[in-house]
């Protein structure tokens, strides 16, 4: 087994933490519009929005294309939290598992990584949080210019 890792990073977005939640759940699509850091976005299984739909995705991290498959496991409305979980990608050849966790409340927005690493010396996800509070930034500021 693995050793097991936590990381969370909240950062504060003028928009409002709901707006970015609404995108991230019923117009997740939108994301690869938005943040140039995302190169291909599509849903394989499901609909936005619902629980259970499997997302593929494209996306630069550190100035190399990354792939990532996950599946939506839980939405929560009132708690504006979106948890995903990853099923397939480059992630995965570091962690034998991986879940991501959106949270918002007011001005906030709050990201949990909770993962398994495959080896010890496996580094901590931080090139990915970077890549993922930068989506952040980028769909913060679309909502900005509005």
């Amino acid at each position: 087994m693995g050793l097991k890792g936590k990381l969370i990073a909240s950062m504060e977005v003028k928009c409002g933490g709901h707006l970015i939640h609404d995108l991230l759940h019923t117009n997740t699509h939108q994301a690869a519009n938005i943040s140039p850091t995302i190169n291909h976005f599509e849903v394989h299984a499901g609909e936005i929005g619902k629980v259970g739909t499997i997302i593929n995705m494209k996306y630069n991290e550190d100035g190399q294309e990354k792939t990532m498959k996950y599946e939506i496991e839980a939405i929560d409305r009132y708690k504006k939290s979106i948890s995903r979980k990853v099923i397939g990608g480059d992630l995965l050849d570091f962690y034998s598992s991986f879940t991501l966790i959106s949270s918002c409340e007011q001005q906030w927005i709050t990201w949990t990584f909770e993962y398994e690493k495959k080896i010890e010396d496996n580094p901590e996800p931080l090139n990915f949080l970077d890549f993922i509070l930068n989506v952040t930034k980028n769909i913060e500021g679309h909502f900005l210019k509005k």
